[in-house]
């Protein structure tokens, strides 16, 4: 009978941290993602908007206009702003999570390799065990065989 693997527990939680790690590492590469995706559209927006205003001046555009356009094209690159600080803290916060996912998955490797071990050498003993009951049997055929 093999002895069970004693740090099988430990081993268990270490898969459940790093399939957790691995589930928080996707979440935040999605995040990112999103977020690079709406600074993309703030640019695309602001550089349509940008292109309206030039064609505006030049089919004349009066002072409440020209200072409407100002004040939205003001806001558009505060947000802009706002979203590419966004997008850099979700690099960081990405970086971050692959680096606990690295660690996880180390952890995990350095355990299963153990279990691996423990498994293996289970396995010779179990075989040597046998092939020692084995041979006790065979000699005990023998000596009944020369009794006989």
């Amino acid at each position: 009978m093999a002895r069970p693997f004693s740090l099988q527990t430990v081993l268990e939680l270490m898969q459940t941290r790093s399939d957790e790690a691995t589930q928080r590492l996707a979440r935040l590469i999605a995040a990112e993602r999103d977020a690079k995706e709406k600074f993309a559209m703030l640019l695309q927006y602001r550089d349509e908007y940008t292109a309206r205003f030039r064609q505006a001046v030049q089919n004349g555009l009066g002072q409440p206009e020209w200072r409407n356009y100002q004040e939205f094209l003001t806001r558009l690159d505060e947000a802009i702003k706002q979203q590419m600080q966004l997008v850099s803290v979700q690099e960081t916060h990405t970086a971050a999570g692959q680096e606990d996912w690295k660690r996880q998955r180390t952890k995990l490797k350095a355990l299963d390799a153990l279990s691996e071990r423990h498994r293996a050498s289970e396995a010779r003993l179990e075989i040597r065990q046998e092939q020692k009951a084995q041979d006790e049997f065979a000699a005990r055929s023998k000596d009944n065989e020369q009794e006989s």
